[in-house]
């Protein structure tokens, strides 16, 4: 029982994307930020080289994976508690500052308990996300005035704009909102939904991986707020996502924002896991 570690994208995605795909909805994020990695370059998320490990049980079978684009902290699947503490001495040993955790409840609870026992600090709790998957999908009621667009290069600048502003209203990085946009915009990944021939909502969309898509980031601007904006660019990526082959569409809202999880089940969205993201001094 160890981790193994790889500095080689395609290394790891023959180890471990066997164990990434047989569970779409767990592992979203890492299918998801690899995704993205294959088709943009390692640089996709900053010039610091991505790092990536699976951990192999008594079995001999994969049981957990990370994937680490420092500076954001690493990001870890489901598995065994004592996988999160080893895995914690493995990345302490290396260059690097860990400066957090990202990933399933579980797992992102015993590397940050862990990470205390090694410390004899505390941690602070950055943010408590619940996933949603689709089971029945619903219009908004009411529809909202407006209609749904997709997002071009001639709305880049709207569009880094607004995924700033989403990041700072969810605790998300401060940084390379330019390159995700840009990311987005290669594959049509960003929607506009337009009222009054003006953007009022910004929905976005993953690539399809393994049957699965993931809609967000969602931003309405304080102003254009509880006008329904944001309930029809969900709704129009998920019509999106199933018309282009997704099994399985998910997407994540903050556990302190009421107003979106009650949105996104009425649009037919029910919760299925909690992700937590974790600060270390």
């Amino acid at each position: 029982m160890s981790w193994t570690t790889t500095d080689d994208l395609d290394t790891f995605l023959t180890s471990a994307g066997g164990f990434l795909r047989a569970r779409p909805a767990e592992h979203t994020v890492l299918l998801g930020v690899t995704a993205t990695l294959a088709a943009s370059g390692p640089a996709a998320y900053g010039d610091e080289p991505p790092r990536y490990g699976w951990w192999c049980g008594p079995d001999g079978r994969t049981a957990g994976a990370f994937l680490w684009t420092a500076p954001r902290p690493p990001v870890l699947s489901p598995m065994p508690d004592r996988a999160a503490a080893e895995l914690l001495d493995v990345l302490a040993a290396g260059p690097l500052p860990v400066g957090g955790v990202n990933g399933a409840r579980p797992a992102a609870d015993a590397f940050t308990a862990a990470w205390e026992r090694r410390t004899g600090r505390a941690a602070r709790l950055r943010t408590h996300l619940r996933l949603y998957r689709l089971e029945e999908p619903a219009p908004p009621d009411p529809a909202p005035r407006g209609s749904a667009r997709a997002a071009t290069a001639a709305d880049r600048g709207l569009l880094v704009d607004w995924w700033g502003a989403f990041a700072r209203e969810s605790g998300g990085e401060p940084y390379g909102h330019d390159r995700a946009v840009d990311d987005r915009l290669s594959y049509g990944g960003l929607t506009l939904w337009e009222a009054d021939g003006r953007p009022a909502s910004l929905a976005g969309l993953t690539r399809t991986v393994g049957g699965m898509a993931r809609v967000g980031p969602v931003y309405t601007p304080p102003a254009l707020r509880r006008n329904g904006y944001a309930a029809g660019a969900t709704a129009a990526v998920t019509r999106g996502a199933l018309a282009d082959g997704a099994e399985q569409v998910l997407l994540f809202a903050d556990t302190a924002n009421p107003t979106s999880t009650a949105l996104y089940e009425r649009l037919g969205y029910r919760p299925v896991g909690d992700h937590r993201r974790y600060d270390f001094a």
